[in-house]
């Protein structure tokens, strides 16, 4: 069977982590080019890779500008990128593996679509959660019909403190002008899963939320506008002792593909990594709760909060007949049909990677290649474009709905 080639856009947190997943699956596809602006990135990619200087661009139009080099390409640029990108490489040929969000502007999701089906380009939006084995089996209880009609769905995304302070306060998506609203950044994922797993449409969505804490009005007494200034706050987003702390692996690896303790303080003393999280420019909201009316009646209630020791997720999801729930990194699914014992589903015999999104990034570039490759496989987990705009416009109607103090925001569902 012919491999599928990869070209690589965007070569940060998403771009490598895709590439590392590749590289374990080489006899079914195989990484023919990458770009990036940033010399280290692309360097230290290399070191594996061992591509040609003429399958090296340093900017993403570069690599677009080029011939045709792959069946694929994966788009991982900033989200304000994603259209631009994304367009040239459709016209270009390519079929794409797209990150989340598809863009960080409603229109331009739409005309991404719109291109997609203008030139017959298939695009893979990176839904990740969709490919790992607690949502695939969670999808397969219901439907199979056990708790009967889904009725309400609730769900918690708990950030993690850390993890809201490294990407929403200093990091890339701190500042909604120049990335996403939080609730588009971080979960679309959820919106899409709560799509997904109902089988329903948006009718309606409600949201508040704010950004309380992470601001001028609660820093403590005494900190420098730097951590890494000598600042004695007795404080858990101190930057150093957090960063340092969590070499080599993430988020340690965002500020630096090799990190050592000389280049990290160096990044620290001279980036918003470095800064006091009370102190940014940040915008965001840092909690945040969501209602949605879908068809039939079946109402999903889903929170976001940065406030929480924790960095996970969990569901409860309720029906007729009865209901399922289960915690992502307990990895079992407590089914409770009525008037019968409860049932506990481990799933880590049957799904023992939980690297890189619980084994979402590995399903995700396995189910990938197999799509691209035309061969027959389970396609559950696979959604396409026009779909996933769909969750989408429903984070972007919760952002709207959160600014107007909660109003309902009317949505049209678009046709199957």
């Amino acid at each position: 069977m012919k491999k599928v080639t990869f070209a690589i856009c965007g070569m940060g947190n998403r771009g490598t982590r895709y590439a590392y997943e590749l590289r374990q699956r080489s006899d079914r596809g195989e990484i023919v080019a990458l770009a990036d602006t940033r010399q280290v990135r692309l360097d230290a990619a290399n070191k594996y890779l061992n591509l040609p200087e003429d399958r090296i661009f340093h900017r993403a139009d570069e690599l677009l500008a080029a011939p045709k080099l792959a069946d694929v390409m994966i788009i991982s640029t900033q989200d304000s990128q994603h259209k631009e990108h994304a367009i040239a490489a459709m016209k270009k040929g390519y079929h794409l593996v797209l990150e989340k969000p598809i863009s960080n502007k409603p229109e331009e999701c739409m005309e991404i679509a719109a291109v997609a089906k203008e030139y017959d380009r298939q695009v893979l939006v990176c839904h990740v959660l969709r490919y790992t084995g607690f949502y695939k089996e969670l999808k397969k209880l219901i439907n199979s019909g056990i708790i009967g009609d889904v009725m309400n769905i609730h769900a918690v995304e708990l950030i993690a403190y850390y993890h809201f302070a490294h990407s929403y306060v200093r990091g890339n998506w701190h500042k909604e002008a120049d990335s996403s609203p939080m609730i588009l950044a971080k979960c679309c994922h959820d919106m899409d899963l709560m799509l997904w797993l109902s089988g329903k449409h948006c009718l309606s969505v409600s949201s508040v939320g704010s950004l309380s804490y992470f601001k001028a009005e609660n820093c403590p007494e005494g900190a420098k506008d730097r951590c890494s200034d000598g600042c004695e706050v007795d404080c858990p987003y101190h930057a150093p002792k957090f960063y340092l702390s969590r070499m080599p692996g993430w988020p340690t690896s965002i500020l630096h593909p090799e990190p050592t303790e000389e280049n990290i303080m160096e990044i620290l003393r001279t980036s918003n990594y470095g800064r006091c999280v009370y102190k940014m420019d940040n915008d965001v909201a840092d909690h945040q709760s969501v209602l949605l009316q879908l068809e039939d009646g079946v109402t999903i209630s889903f929170t976001v909060s940065a406030f929480n020791a924790r960095q996970d997720r969990e569901i409860s999801v309720m029906g007729t007949k009865g209901n399922i729930w289960g915690n992502f990194k307990d990895r079992k699914l407590h089914i409770e049909v009525y008037g019968e014992e409860e049932r506990i589903l481990d799933l880590a015999p049957l799904y023992p990677v939980t690297t890189g999104h619980g084994g979402g990034d590995g399903g995700l570039i396995q189910d990938a290649i197999s799509f691209f490759s035309g061969e027959d496989f389970d396609m559950t987990s696979i959604t396409s474009i026009h779909r996933s705009v769909e969750s989408h416009m429903v984070a972007f109607a919760a952002e709207e709905s959160r600014r107007k103090g909660g109003e309902r925001i009317v949505m049209t569902p678009p046709e199957d």
